[in-house]
């Protein structure tokens, strides 16, 4: 058969009859041919490549982001490599000029906070440029989380359940996500409703209870956590006190941090940030961008999910 013939039915493109190309891919697989890939790039000019740079060293946010991303970009024939560029502007522009230097098709850049930018410039790049979860430049294509929305599921759900005594236990006023979780709590709640802000960490959800108890007064029998962490301290505090989870207090958190939320003891009611979602859409995003594709610019939020387990009595989904 002809060259352009094998390439068209390796490339699942023109025409011709199925079972001509499906004797062509059987032989290839047969023989071990694998297409060459810098050949393939240098006629499309594209590598084929897309770069994921993020200052979240720990990979609590950004891993999951990163599987999303794969996912969406692994049968379009497209690699992911991450560089870490932790909150050092120096590193970041490094790797940002080598990513330019293998001629990747495009950038996605993420991080460990919505409301803060990475430490690099990303305006003005010869690759299309798509922020998640991290503040992205003005007039970009970005995706986060909504967490007005999670908040608004875990708040109504503590409702559902009976519960009237309803605490916001979160963390720092700085964080615009702090901020929004809050108030939408208080839309469900009740303008009156607590809100304690402290840290991001089970030791502040331990003192915040401690808090709670040292005032007296009327108890709280639902409790909205800002983060998982929160939640775990805010449960093994009301066991110490002799408080039984969920028969007198349900604990939602927030996150569905599962190595967390799974080893609290109840395991631990908590909001899902589709992150894994979002990476997948922001993949296919950058993809359509670098395809000369037009995206809509702006600012798009991704719904959140409830996970409910034993720390409000539950065992199922809710969307």
């Amino acid at each position: 058969m002809s060259v352009s013939t094998v390439s068209k039915a390796l490339n699942d493109n023109g025409r011709m009859a199925a079972d001509t190309r499906e004797r062509i891919k059987a032989l290839a697989a047969e023989i071990g041919f694998r297409p060459n890939a810098l050949a393939r790039g240098l006629l499309s000019n594209r590598s084929f490549t897309v770069g994921l740079l993020t200052n979240d060293t720990y990979g609590r946010f950004t891993l999951p982001v990163m599987s999303g991303i794969s996912e969406a970009l692994v049968d379009h024939g497209v690699s992911v490599f991450l560089c870490a560029i932790e909150d050092d502007p120096a590193l970041g522009k490094i790797h940002v000029d080598a990513m330019l230097d293998k001629q990747v098709d495009g950038i996605i850049a993420t991080g460990k906070r919505v409301d803060r930018s990475l430490p690099v410039d990303l305006a003005g790049l010869p690759v299309p440029v798509v922020y998640a979860f991290t503040k992205g430049e003005p007039g970009s294509v970005t995706l986060t989380s909504d967490d007005r929305h999670g908040a608004r599921l875990a708040t109504e759900w503590l409702k559902e359940l009976g519960r009237q005594r309803l605490v916001h236990i979160t963390g720092p006023r700085e964080f615009v996500s702090a901020v929004e979780r809050a108030e939408a709590f208080r839309t469900v709640a009740g303008n009156d409703a607590p809100v304690l802000h402290g840290v991001w960490s089970e030791a502040w959800g331990h003192e915040a209870i401690d808090r709670i108890w040292k005032e007296g007064g009327e108890r709280p029998d639902g409790i909205f956590c800002g983060n998982d962490q929160i939640a775990r301290g805010v449960v093994d505090a009301l066991r110490e006190r002799g408080a039984r989870v969920p028969g007198d207090v349900s604990v939602i958190g927030f996150d569905n941090w599962e190595i967390m939320a799974a080893q609290t003891r109840p395991p631990l009611t908590t909001i899902d940030t589709n992150l894994k979602e979002l990476g997948r859409e922001a993949g296919l995003m950058v993809l359509a961008l670098a395809e000369g594709r037009a995206i809509e610019p702006g600012l798009r939020r991704l719904p959140c999910k409830l996970v409910i387990r034993d720390s409000c009595g539950g065992g199922r989904q809710q969307n």
